[in-house]
């Protein structure tokens, strides 16, 4: 068995290591994301993308390949974590990380090398300062090794509207009026001023019914009629 130096980790890998299946799910939707085989559908959801063919010169990881399978509905983050042919291609990803010497027999979690070598690669490639002239495989390393601060530097509207970050609250009740709907949405959390405005702007920027309709999204019916008229109110006049 390996002592778990020199190991060449893929962002999934490093995302399982260092924070957990959930974020290692996150890195494949993200991965999806950018080569377009997903898209937001409604708040805290993913649906498949229009482009539905993988590229065979430079595929997916079996984790991604598993969470596009398993889009045969929209879903949220926690339900995919949750999905049996995404629990078995975790588990398929433990073997080799296990062999060697990244995870510890029997509870599979990291081992101090592992922990070492995921603290070394956050030292040597810190947050980006900004999203430009970056490549994908950049974004995914980026997203693995810094989580929420990456997806929101990243990629925010999709992560917001994806359910892939805390939704602003203030004072323990959400800003945005729209809560997380379908299956497995993402919870809410606490969080900075800024960020509570970013959240609120691109919540606002996602929330156009009339984009929706030309898309052929299906436009809610529980808000505000798209367009009114106040007719004004004639006096008699005086004879």
């Amino acid at each position: 068995m390996s002592d778990g130096t020199a190991v060449r980790l893929e962002p999934h890998e490093i995302a399982l290591l260092g924070e957990g299946p959930r974020a290692a799910v996150t890195v494949a939707v993200v991965d999806l994301y950018l080569r377009g085989l997903v898209e937001a559908d409604r708040p805290g959801t993913i649906r498949k993308g229009i482009a539905d063919v993988m590229s065979a010169e430079r595929p997916p990881s079996p984790l991604a390949q598993a969470v596009h399978t398993s889009l045969r509905e929209p879903a949220g983050p926690r339900t995919l974590v949750k999905d049996p042919d995404i629990r078995i291609a975790l588990a398929l990803m433990r073997i080799p990380l296990a062999g060697a010497g990244l995870l510890r027999y029997p509870l599979l979690g990291p081992t101090r090398a592992a922990r070492r070598q995921v603290r070394e690669l956050r030292q040597s490639h810190p947050l980006p300062t900004n999203r430009h002239g970056l490549t994908d495989d950049e974004r995914l390393l980026a997203v693995a090794l810094h989580g929420e601060p990456a997806l929101r530097l990243l990629v925010p509207r999709f992560a917001l509207r994806a359910g892939l970050v805390r939704r602003a609250e203030v004072g323990g009740k959400s800003l945005l009026k729209n809560s997380p709907r379908g299956r497995g949405g993402s919870g809410g959390g606490t969080t900075t001023a800024v960020e509570v405005a970013a959240g609120a702007d691109a919540e606002a920027a996602e929330a156009d019914p009339m984009r929706d309709m030309r898309e052929g999204r299906p436009v809610p019916t529980d808000g505000p009629p798209l367009c009114s008229f106040v007719l004004p109110r004639v006096r008699p006049s005086a004879s």
